[in-house]
């Protein structure tokens, strides 16, 4: 098997659901099942877009846990829960003041209309981390497991030219491991 570099992996940045910072949810959704629809035979989905700013330079991403959340009007509320605990609010408190809130809610087909006029920027998880696109697989792994994260930004230079996502790398890795092993 040919030692392969995360540049053999990674999946160009074109070929990726990419949105405007300013963009809607809605807008990012529709950019997912496009991309969805141009994947090579055999790939793994993607499970997030990334977002771009006006200089087309990568600064976030938003996988399908943060479409979710999104959909919580408070959703920022649930981001808090570790503050909330700190100053002494205990869970039974917290889900009470979570179903009050719940209350107050329009029906699920009116929240999820909402999604036309929720901006990217406002729920998108920040990305920095990254890798070179001449990596060994080695390193990809390390950071991944470092930085516990489903994928990392490749770059040529300072330039973003892809994402490794971890889908990708584990069948890479099992490959590998199948390989190694039928023999004994």
């Amino acid at each position: 098997m040919k030692n392969k570099c995360v540049k053999d992996l990674m999946i160009p940045i074109d070929e990726y659901a990419v949105v405007h910072k300013e963009d809607s949810l809605y807008d990012a959704i529709l950019a997912l099942e496009k991309s969805q629809q141009r994947l090579s035979l055999g790939r793994q989905p993607h499970r997030a877009v990334l977002v771009v700013d006006d200089n087309k330079n990568v600064i976030g991403k938003i996988g399908h846990l943060t479409f979710l959340k999104a959909l919580e009007p408070d959703y920022q509320l649930h981001d808090k829960a570790d503050l909330l605990s700190q100053i002494g609010v205990g869970a039974d408190i917290e889900t009470a003041m979570m179903d009050h809130l719940n209350l107050l809610y329009d029906s699920f087909f009116e929240i999820c209309k909402r999604m036309r006029f929720l901006k990217v920027r406002e729920v998108m998880h920040p990305v920095m981390e990254n890798i070179d696109e001449d990596s060994s697989i080695l390193e990809a792994i390390h950071k991944l497991v470092m930085w516990e994260t489903l994928s990392l930004l490749v770059k040529r230079k300072s330039k973003i030219v892809g994402i490794l996502r971890l889908s990708d790398l584990y069948t890479e890795v099992s490959d590998y491991v199948k390989d190694a092993c039928k023999d004994g």
